[in-house]
Parts: structure tokens; sequence; C-alpha cells
């Protein structure tokens, strides 16, 4: 008998064929992470060349359009870690990069920073905060900066973008914690993984209209869609710029394999991670359509990444409060 898995944000339904792991959490039955090549549809996909084939090149010329403030978070975490650094040293990294340091101002006057008297610079900004939520602070910052339109080739508006990878980046910092996991790092990751939807986004925007833009009744992930269009997925795409912005090799590895595709990939609890926080957002229904499919939770996923139910439990209900206050510091 076939399995059936409902894609929770599009309603359409999974031929898994795949065998139940007959594992069992909270009565609920789980199954492993299916593959590309099981999520396939009956529809088949287009053969030959990929239609919109991007080169490295291509990818990096798109990137450098994006605003630069992912890099000043990757300089944070670096800055972070060091035991000697100072809040004058994080407010310095932050001004590099003016349209992120208003915005940095403009949210730490917000009630869920901490808001009270008014602040006008930067230095008073991460004196407010202090060094346990400068990170957030930013980050929240470079969401609400990053995604400055809809993705019109995935059919996805920018809020939505902004708030699923809000989310996503702070569900990968309250796991990463029990999983041994660098929270900076992970929080990072999570918050930048749709960096390679914006560059193809942009790739194909004056290209890719009508029926070739991105159907989920015909692909179960952006994956398959991806590859068809463009000869390289989204997630590759996020791997390469971040490389290339010399992102910690960790944190790269960890986007690469973090939709678990392979078995070999279980043996990343970065990308574990990345992964359950996935379901985490899923979860509270702020999963993009192209992602849902992806984001199960499994005994061997949890067993991957060294996490127990309750931990999982715990994070996703804390998670929710925190992003429920900071998307209202969003707009």
């Amino acid at each position: 008998m076939k399995n059936i898995l409902s894609n929770p944000v599009t309603d359409a339904v999974v031929d898994l064929n795949v065998t139940p792991s007959n594992l069992t959490t909270s009565g609920t039955t789980h199954f492993r992470s299916p593959s590309i090549v099981s999520l396939r549809r009956t529809l088949s996909l287009p053969t030959g060349a990929a239609d919109l084939a991007v080169t490295r090149d291509t990818i990096l010329v798109h990137a450098r359009q994006l605003p630069a403030a992912p890099r000043v978070m990757n300089s944070l975490c670096r800055l972070l870690q060091d035991v000697r650094t100072n809040l004058d040293e994080l407010a310095a990294e932050i001004r590099i990069e003016p349209t992120l340091a208003s915005k940095v101002i403009q949210l730490s006057n917000n009630a869920v920073f901490g808001g009270g008297t008014r602040v006008g610079s930067i230095d008073e900004a991460v004196n407010r905060v202090g060094f346990g939520e400068v990170l957030r602070l930013v980050g929240a910052a470079t969401v609400a900066g990053l995604v400055d339109r809809a993705l019109g080739c995935y059919g996805v508006t920018a809020e939505r973008l902004r708030e699923s990878l809000l989310f996503h980046g702070l569900a990968s910092e309250a796991l990463a914690v029990y999983a041994d996991v660098d929270s900076r790092t992970a929080y990072s990751a999570g918050l930048l993984r749709g960096i390679g939807i914006m560059v193809l986004d942009r790739a194909g925007r004056l290209r890719v209209t009508g029926a070739d833009v991105f159907d989920p009744q015909r692909f179960a992930v952006y994956g398959e869609w991806e590859k068809a269009r463009f000869g390289v997925s989204g997630v590759e795409v996020s791997a390469i710029v971040m490389e290339e912005w010399r992102f910690p090799a960790d944190l790269v590895n960890a986007l690469r394999s973090h939709l678990l595709l392979d078995e070999a990939d279980y043996e990343n609890r970065f990308a574990v991670v990345l992964n359950l926080a996935g379901a985490i957002v899923a979860e509270h229904c702020q999963a993009l359509p192209g992602d849902a499919v992806c984001w199960e939770v499994t005994p061997e996923k949890l067993a991957a990444a060294g996490i127990e139910e309750a931990q999982f439990r715990t994070a996703s209900e804390r998670v929710a409060t925190i992003f429920n206050q900071q998307r209202k510091a969003l707009y």
C-alpha cells in the first residue's frame, strides 16, 4: 500500500511511495523525510536542459544586488564568539551598512526590544539590548530590509517570506541549544536560508511568467521546479552565496544538507537542527509552499539531533511567543 502525505500549506496530496517507519511519538505515526525522487508527482518533470540555466557567475551577480546586511550578521557572529569583544565594536560593525543601521535604530525603539526612552544612535541601540539580544535585533532588521519585494517566480509575498525566515531563525536558535550546536550560527542559517530563492527569483523575474512560475500542483518541492527552470536548486544557491560571503563552513554545509534528502545528511547535526526548525515553522503555519513537505518530525531526526520530544515541544511553544512579539516590530 502506498502512503500519502498532505502538504499542510497547499493541501495537495503527495504520494510518498515509501514504507512508514512505524515509529510513533505521542501517538503520531511519522515518516522518513522523503527524497526528491519519492516526492515526484504523477506529472513528469520537463526533460532536457533547464529553461533558464544560471551559472555561478550569474548567481553571484544577483547576490551582489542584495543588501549587505547578511554579511554584517556574519561579522557579528564572529565578534560575539570572542569574549574580548565589547559593545563599541559591535556598534561599529553595524554602522558599516547604513540602511541596516537605520533599521536597527528604528527597531530598538520598539517595545519588543525594550523601547522606552527613544534612542537615536547605533551605540545607544546596542547598549539598550546588550550582548544577549543584539544578534536578534540585527537579525530582525536584516530580514525586514533584505526581503524588500514579493517573489513573483515563486508566488510568495514579501510579508510571507519575511515572517517565515524570521520564524526559522528563531526556531533554529532555540533547538540548537539542545543539540550542542552554536545557537548564533544556527539563528543566522535559519534566518538567511532563503537567500537562494531570492537570487533565483531575481534571475528569472523578467523571464518566468504565467505557466512557468512555481506551481505546487505540479511540483512537490521548490528544488524540482528550480532544477527544471534554472538547473540548480535554491538550497545550493544559498550555499554558494554564503560560501562566497565567507560564512562558516559548518553553516554552509548544514544549508546544503538540511532538507535531509540522503541518509548521510542525518550525520550532520546542524543540518538536522535546521530541518527540525522547519517543522516548528510548519507547525505554526509559516512554512513556504515548496518547503512544507520536507518539514516532518520523526524519531530519526530527533535522535540524530540529540533532541528529546519534550524539548522540541518546549522550543516550539517558546519560539511562537517570541515570533509573535517580533513580528509586530517588522512593520
